[in-house]
């Protein structure tokens, strides 16, 4: 166990099991510290934390019918405490030496986390050398932050049971805590100096600047400089493509003192559990259009799974989403289409309109059709004065309506995509500028968080269709839609 993890007081220490399948050799009493499982709290910067640690040096780290209650009581207690759970996970799995009865503790910790989870409560885990099998595919992975260490071995099937079942040898490539890392399955891959700063950034314990992407041909926000004389708007839509223009990441390094990435593997969105400059904590769902280099990343499927995720996550734990805009639309080729790219922007979307929490969305750039749709649908909508929010790319309007994508700077003038144009129509709430853009926008996001409420999201969205809306009144002989189905009019 680390020393940073040592417990100030240690749980159920005195428990132990029997041989239940009377297995020749097997004598848990005699355990090194009792069982694999060491549950029990510490303080961390005055704050409860409870630990579970998972000892490779007791049955290979395995869990059994001692470490499964120690694990499910930690979390009940954790629950109690409202504290939030730090798991630091060396485990070849299930203990064979108990058979069915040790499978059965994956289900019972899976649920203990759960009503940990559903008390709004933050779980992280840490996977060393080796994290595999059971513990793996149950509580360990249910943690709503996961970071591995640098070289660790992971995977469902420990190394031995791969090459038996497959006939070769897993691979660096699937059974690394590198391979997790690059294919998102963990949000941070560290050495053994980081993991403590890690957890107590993820937990709002440590404030460190969040650097921009080193991508020196970038400005930062505070390198703009406004009132700009009056352009057209076609004019402004190139601006807000601009290569060197501030894109989300610069955007997130302004307006956070910490940030813990919620990783995926798609680059063009980003999260992070974050704590805003002023001090509030925060989710930050951030597209990055910088992402490939090029100044037009598009997000991918995995993008917006990422973005449910992390709002999910802010929803859970009660805190509120602020999204950063800026992408020239959703990524439409085949590949994505094959993973499903419709599917999880409504998804995304979906869980933006119907989080329980405040959500505050702030365009910097260009906010591209249904894919920037899909972080738009907030209680608070912020856009800074030379963005642009089209209902398509102007050139693909012309595409659309004329098949000529040519006449794109003709249509920028007929589809109020300017700031103030949106602002005008009701669409958005606030436009923001002057000579010091970014102490502008942290006033009016700082501001936005405490003003708005749940469910704004849907009166600006209603009062603006409303506005715009022709149509006559229903008349008065009309049945009541809700009534007449409850009494089963057709």
């Amino acid at each position: 166990m680390p020393s940073w993890l040592a417990a100030d007081e240690t749980w159920d220490a005195d428990i132990y099991s029997g041989n239940p399948l009377q297995f020749p050799g097997y004598a848990p009493e005699g355990a090194p510290a009792g069982d694999s499982a060491v549950t029990g709290v510490l303080s961390l910067h005055g704050q409860p934390i409870v630990t579970i640690s998972m000892q490779f040096e007791c049955f290979g780290g395995t869990m059994g019918i001692v470490a499964g209650e120690k694990i499910v009581r930690a979390f009940d207690q954790a629950v109690r405490l409202r504290a939030p759970v730090v798991a630091v996970t060396r485990s070849g799995g299930v203990r064979l030496q108990e058979g069915t009865l040790a499978l059965l503790q994956m289900g019972r910790t899976s649920a203990a986390r759960a009503r940990h989870a559903a008390a709004g409560l933050l779980m992280l885990s840490v996977f060393d050398s080796p994290t595999t099998g059971g513990v793996y595919a149950s509580w360990a992975s249910l943690a709503d932050l996961k970071a591995a260490r640098r070289g660790a071995v992971m995977g469902f099937g420990g190394p031995r049971v791969v090459e038996y079942v497959t006939g070769q040898l897993p691979t660096l490539l699937s059974h690394s805590a590198e391979a997790a890392y690059a294919r998102g399955h963990v949000d941070a891959l560290l050495a053994e100096d980081d993991v403590l700063p890690w957890i107590e950034s993820a937990l709002g314990l440590r404030h460190h600047q969040l650097s921009p992407p080193a991508r020196p041909w970038v400005s930062t926000p505070a390198e703009r400089h406004s009132p700009r004389p009056v352009r057209s708007e076609w004019e402004v839509v190139q601006a807000a493509r601009g290569k060197g223009r501030p894109s989300g990441m610069e955007w997130a390094a302004a307006l956070t003192t910490s940030w813990t990435e919620i990783r995926g593997p798609e680059p063009a969105i980003r999260a992070g559990l974050a704590t805003l400059i002023g001090g509030r904590r925060a989710v930050v769902v951030a597209m990055d259009r910088h992402a490939r280099g090029d100044g037009a990343a598009r997000p991918g499927a995995a993008g917006f799974r990422l973005a449910r995720r992390a709002i999910e996550l802010a929803a859970r734990l009660g805190i509120p989403v602020l999204t950063i805009v800026d992408t020239p639309g959703a990524e439409p080729g085949p590949e994505q289409e094959a993973d499903g790219l419709a599917s999880e922007i409504a998804a995304a979307l979906e869980a933006l309109a119907t989080a329980s929490v405040s959500t505050v969305a702030l365009c910097v750039g260009e906010a591209g059709s249904g894919g920037a749709m899909a972080l738009s649908y907030t209680d608070r909508y912020l856009m800074v004065e030379d963005s642009v929010f089209p209902v398509i790319a102007p050139e693909v309007a012309g595409l659309v309506l004329y098949k000529d994508p040519g006449r794109g700077g003709e249509l920028a003038s007929r589809l109020g995509l300017t700031a103030p144009e949106l602002l005008q129509l009701g669409a958005i709430d606030q436009v923001l500028g002057g000579r010091d853009v970014v102490a502008s926008v942290r006033q009016a996001v700082r501001q936005a968080l405490d003003e708005t409420v749940p469910g704004d999201r849907h009166k600006r969205a209603d009062e603006a269709t409303r506005r715009w809306l022709k149509a006559p009144e229903a008349p008065a002989s009309w049945p009541d839609q809700r009534s007449s189905a409850r009494e089963g009019v057709s």
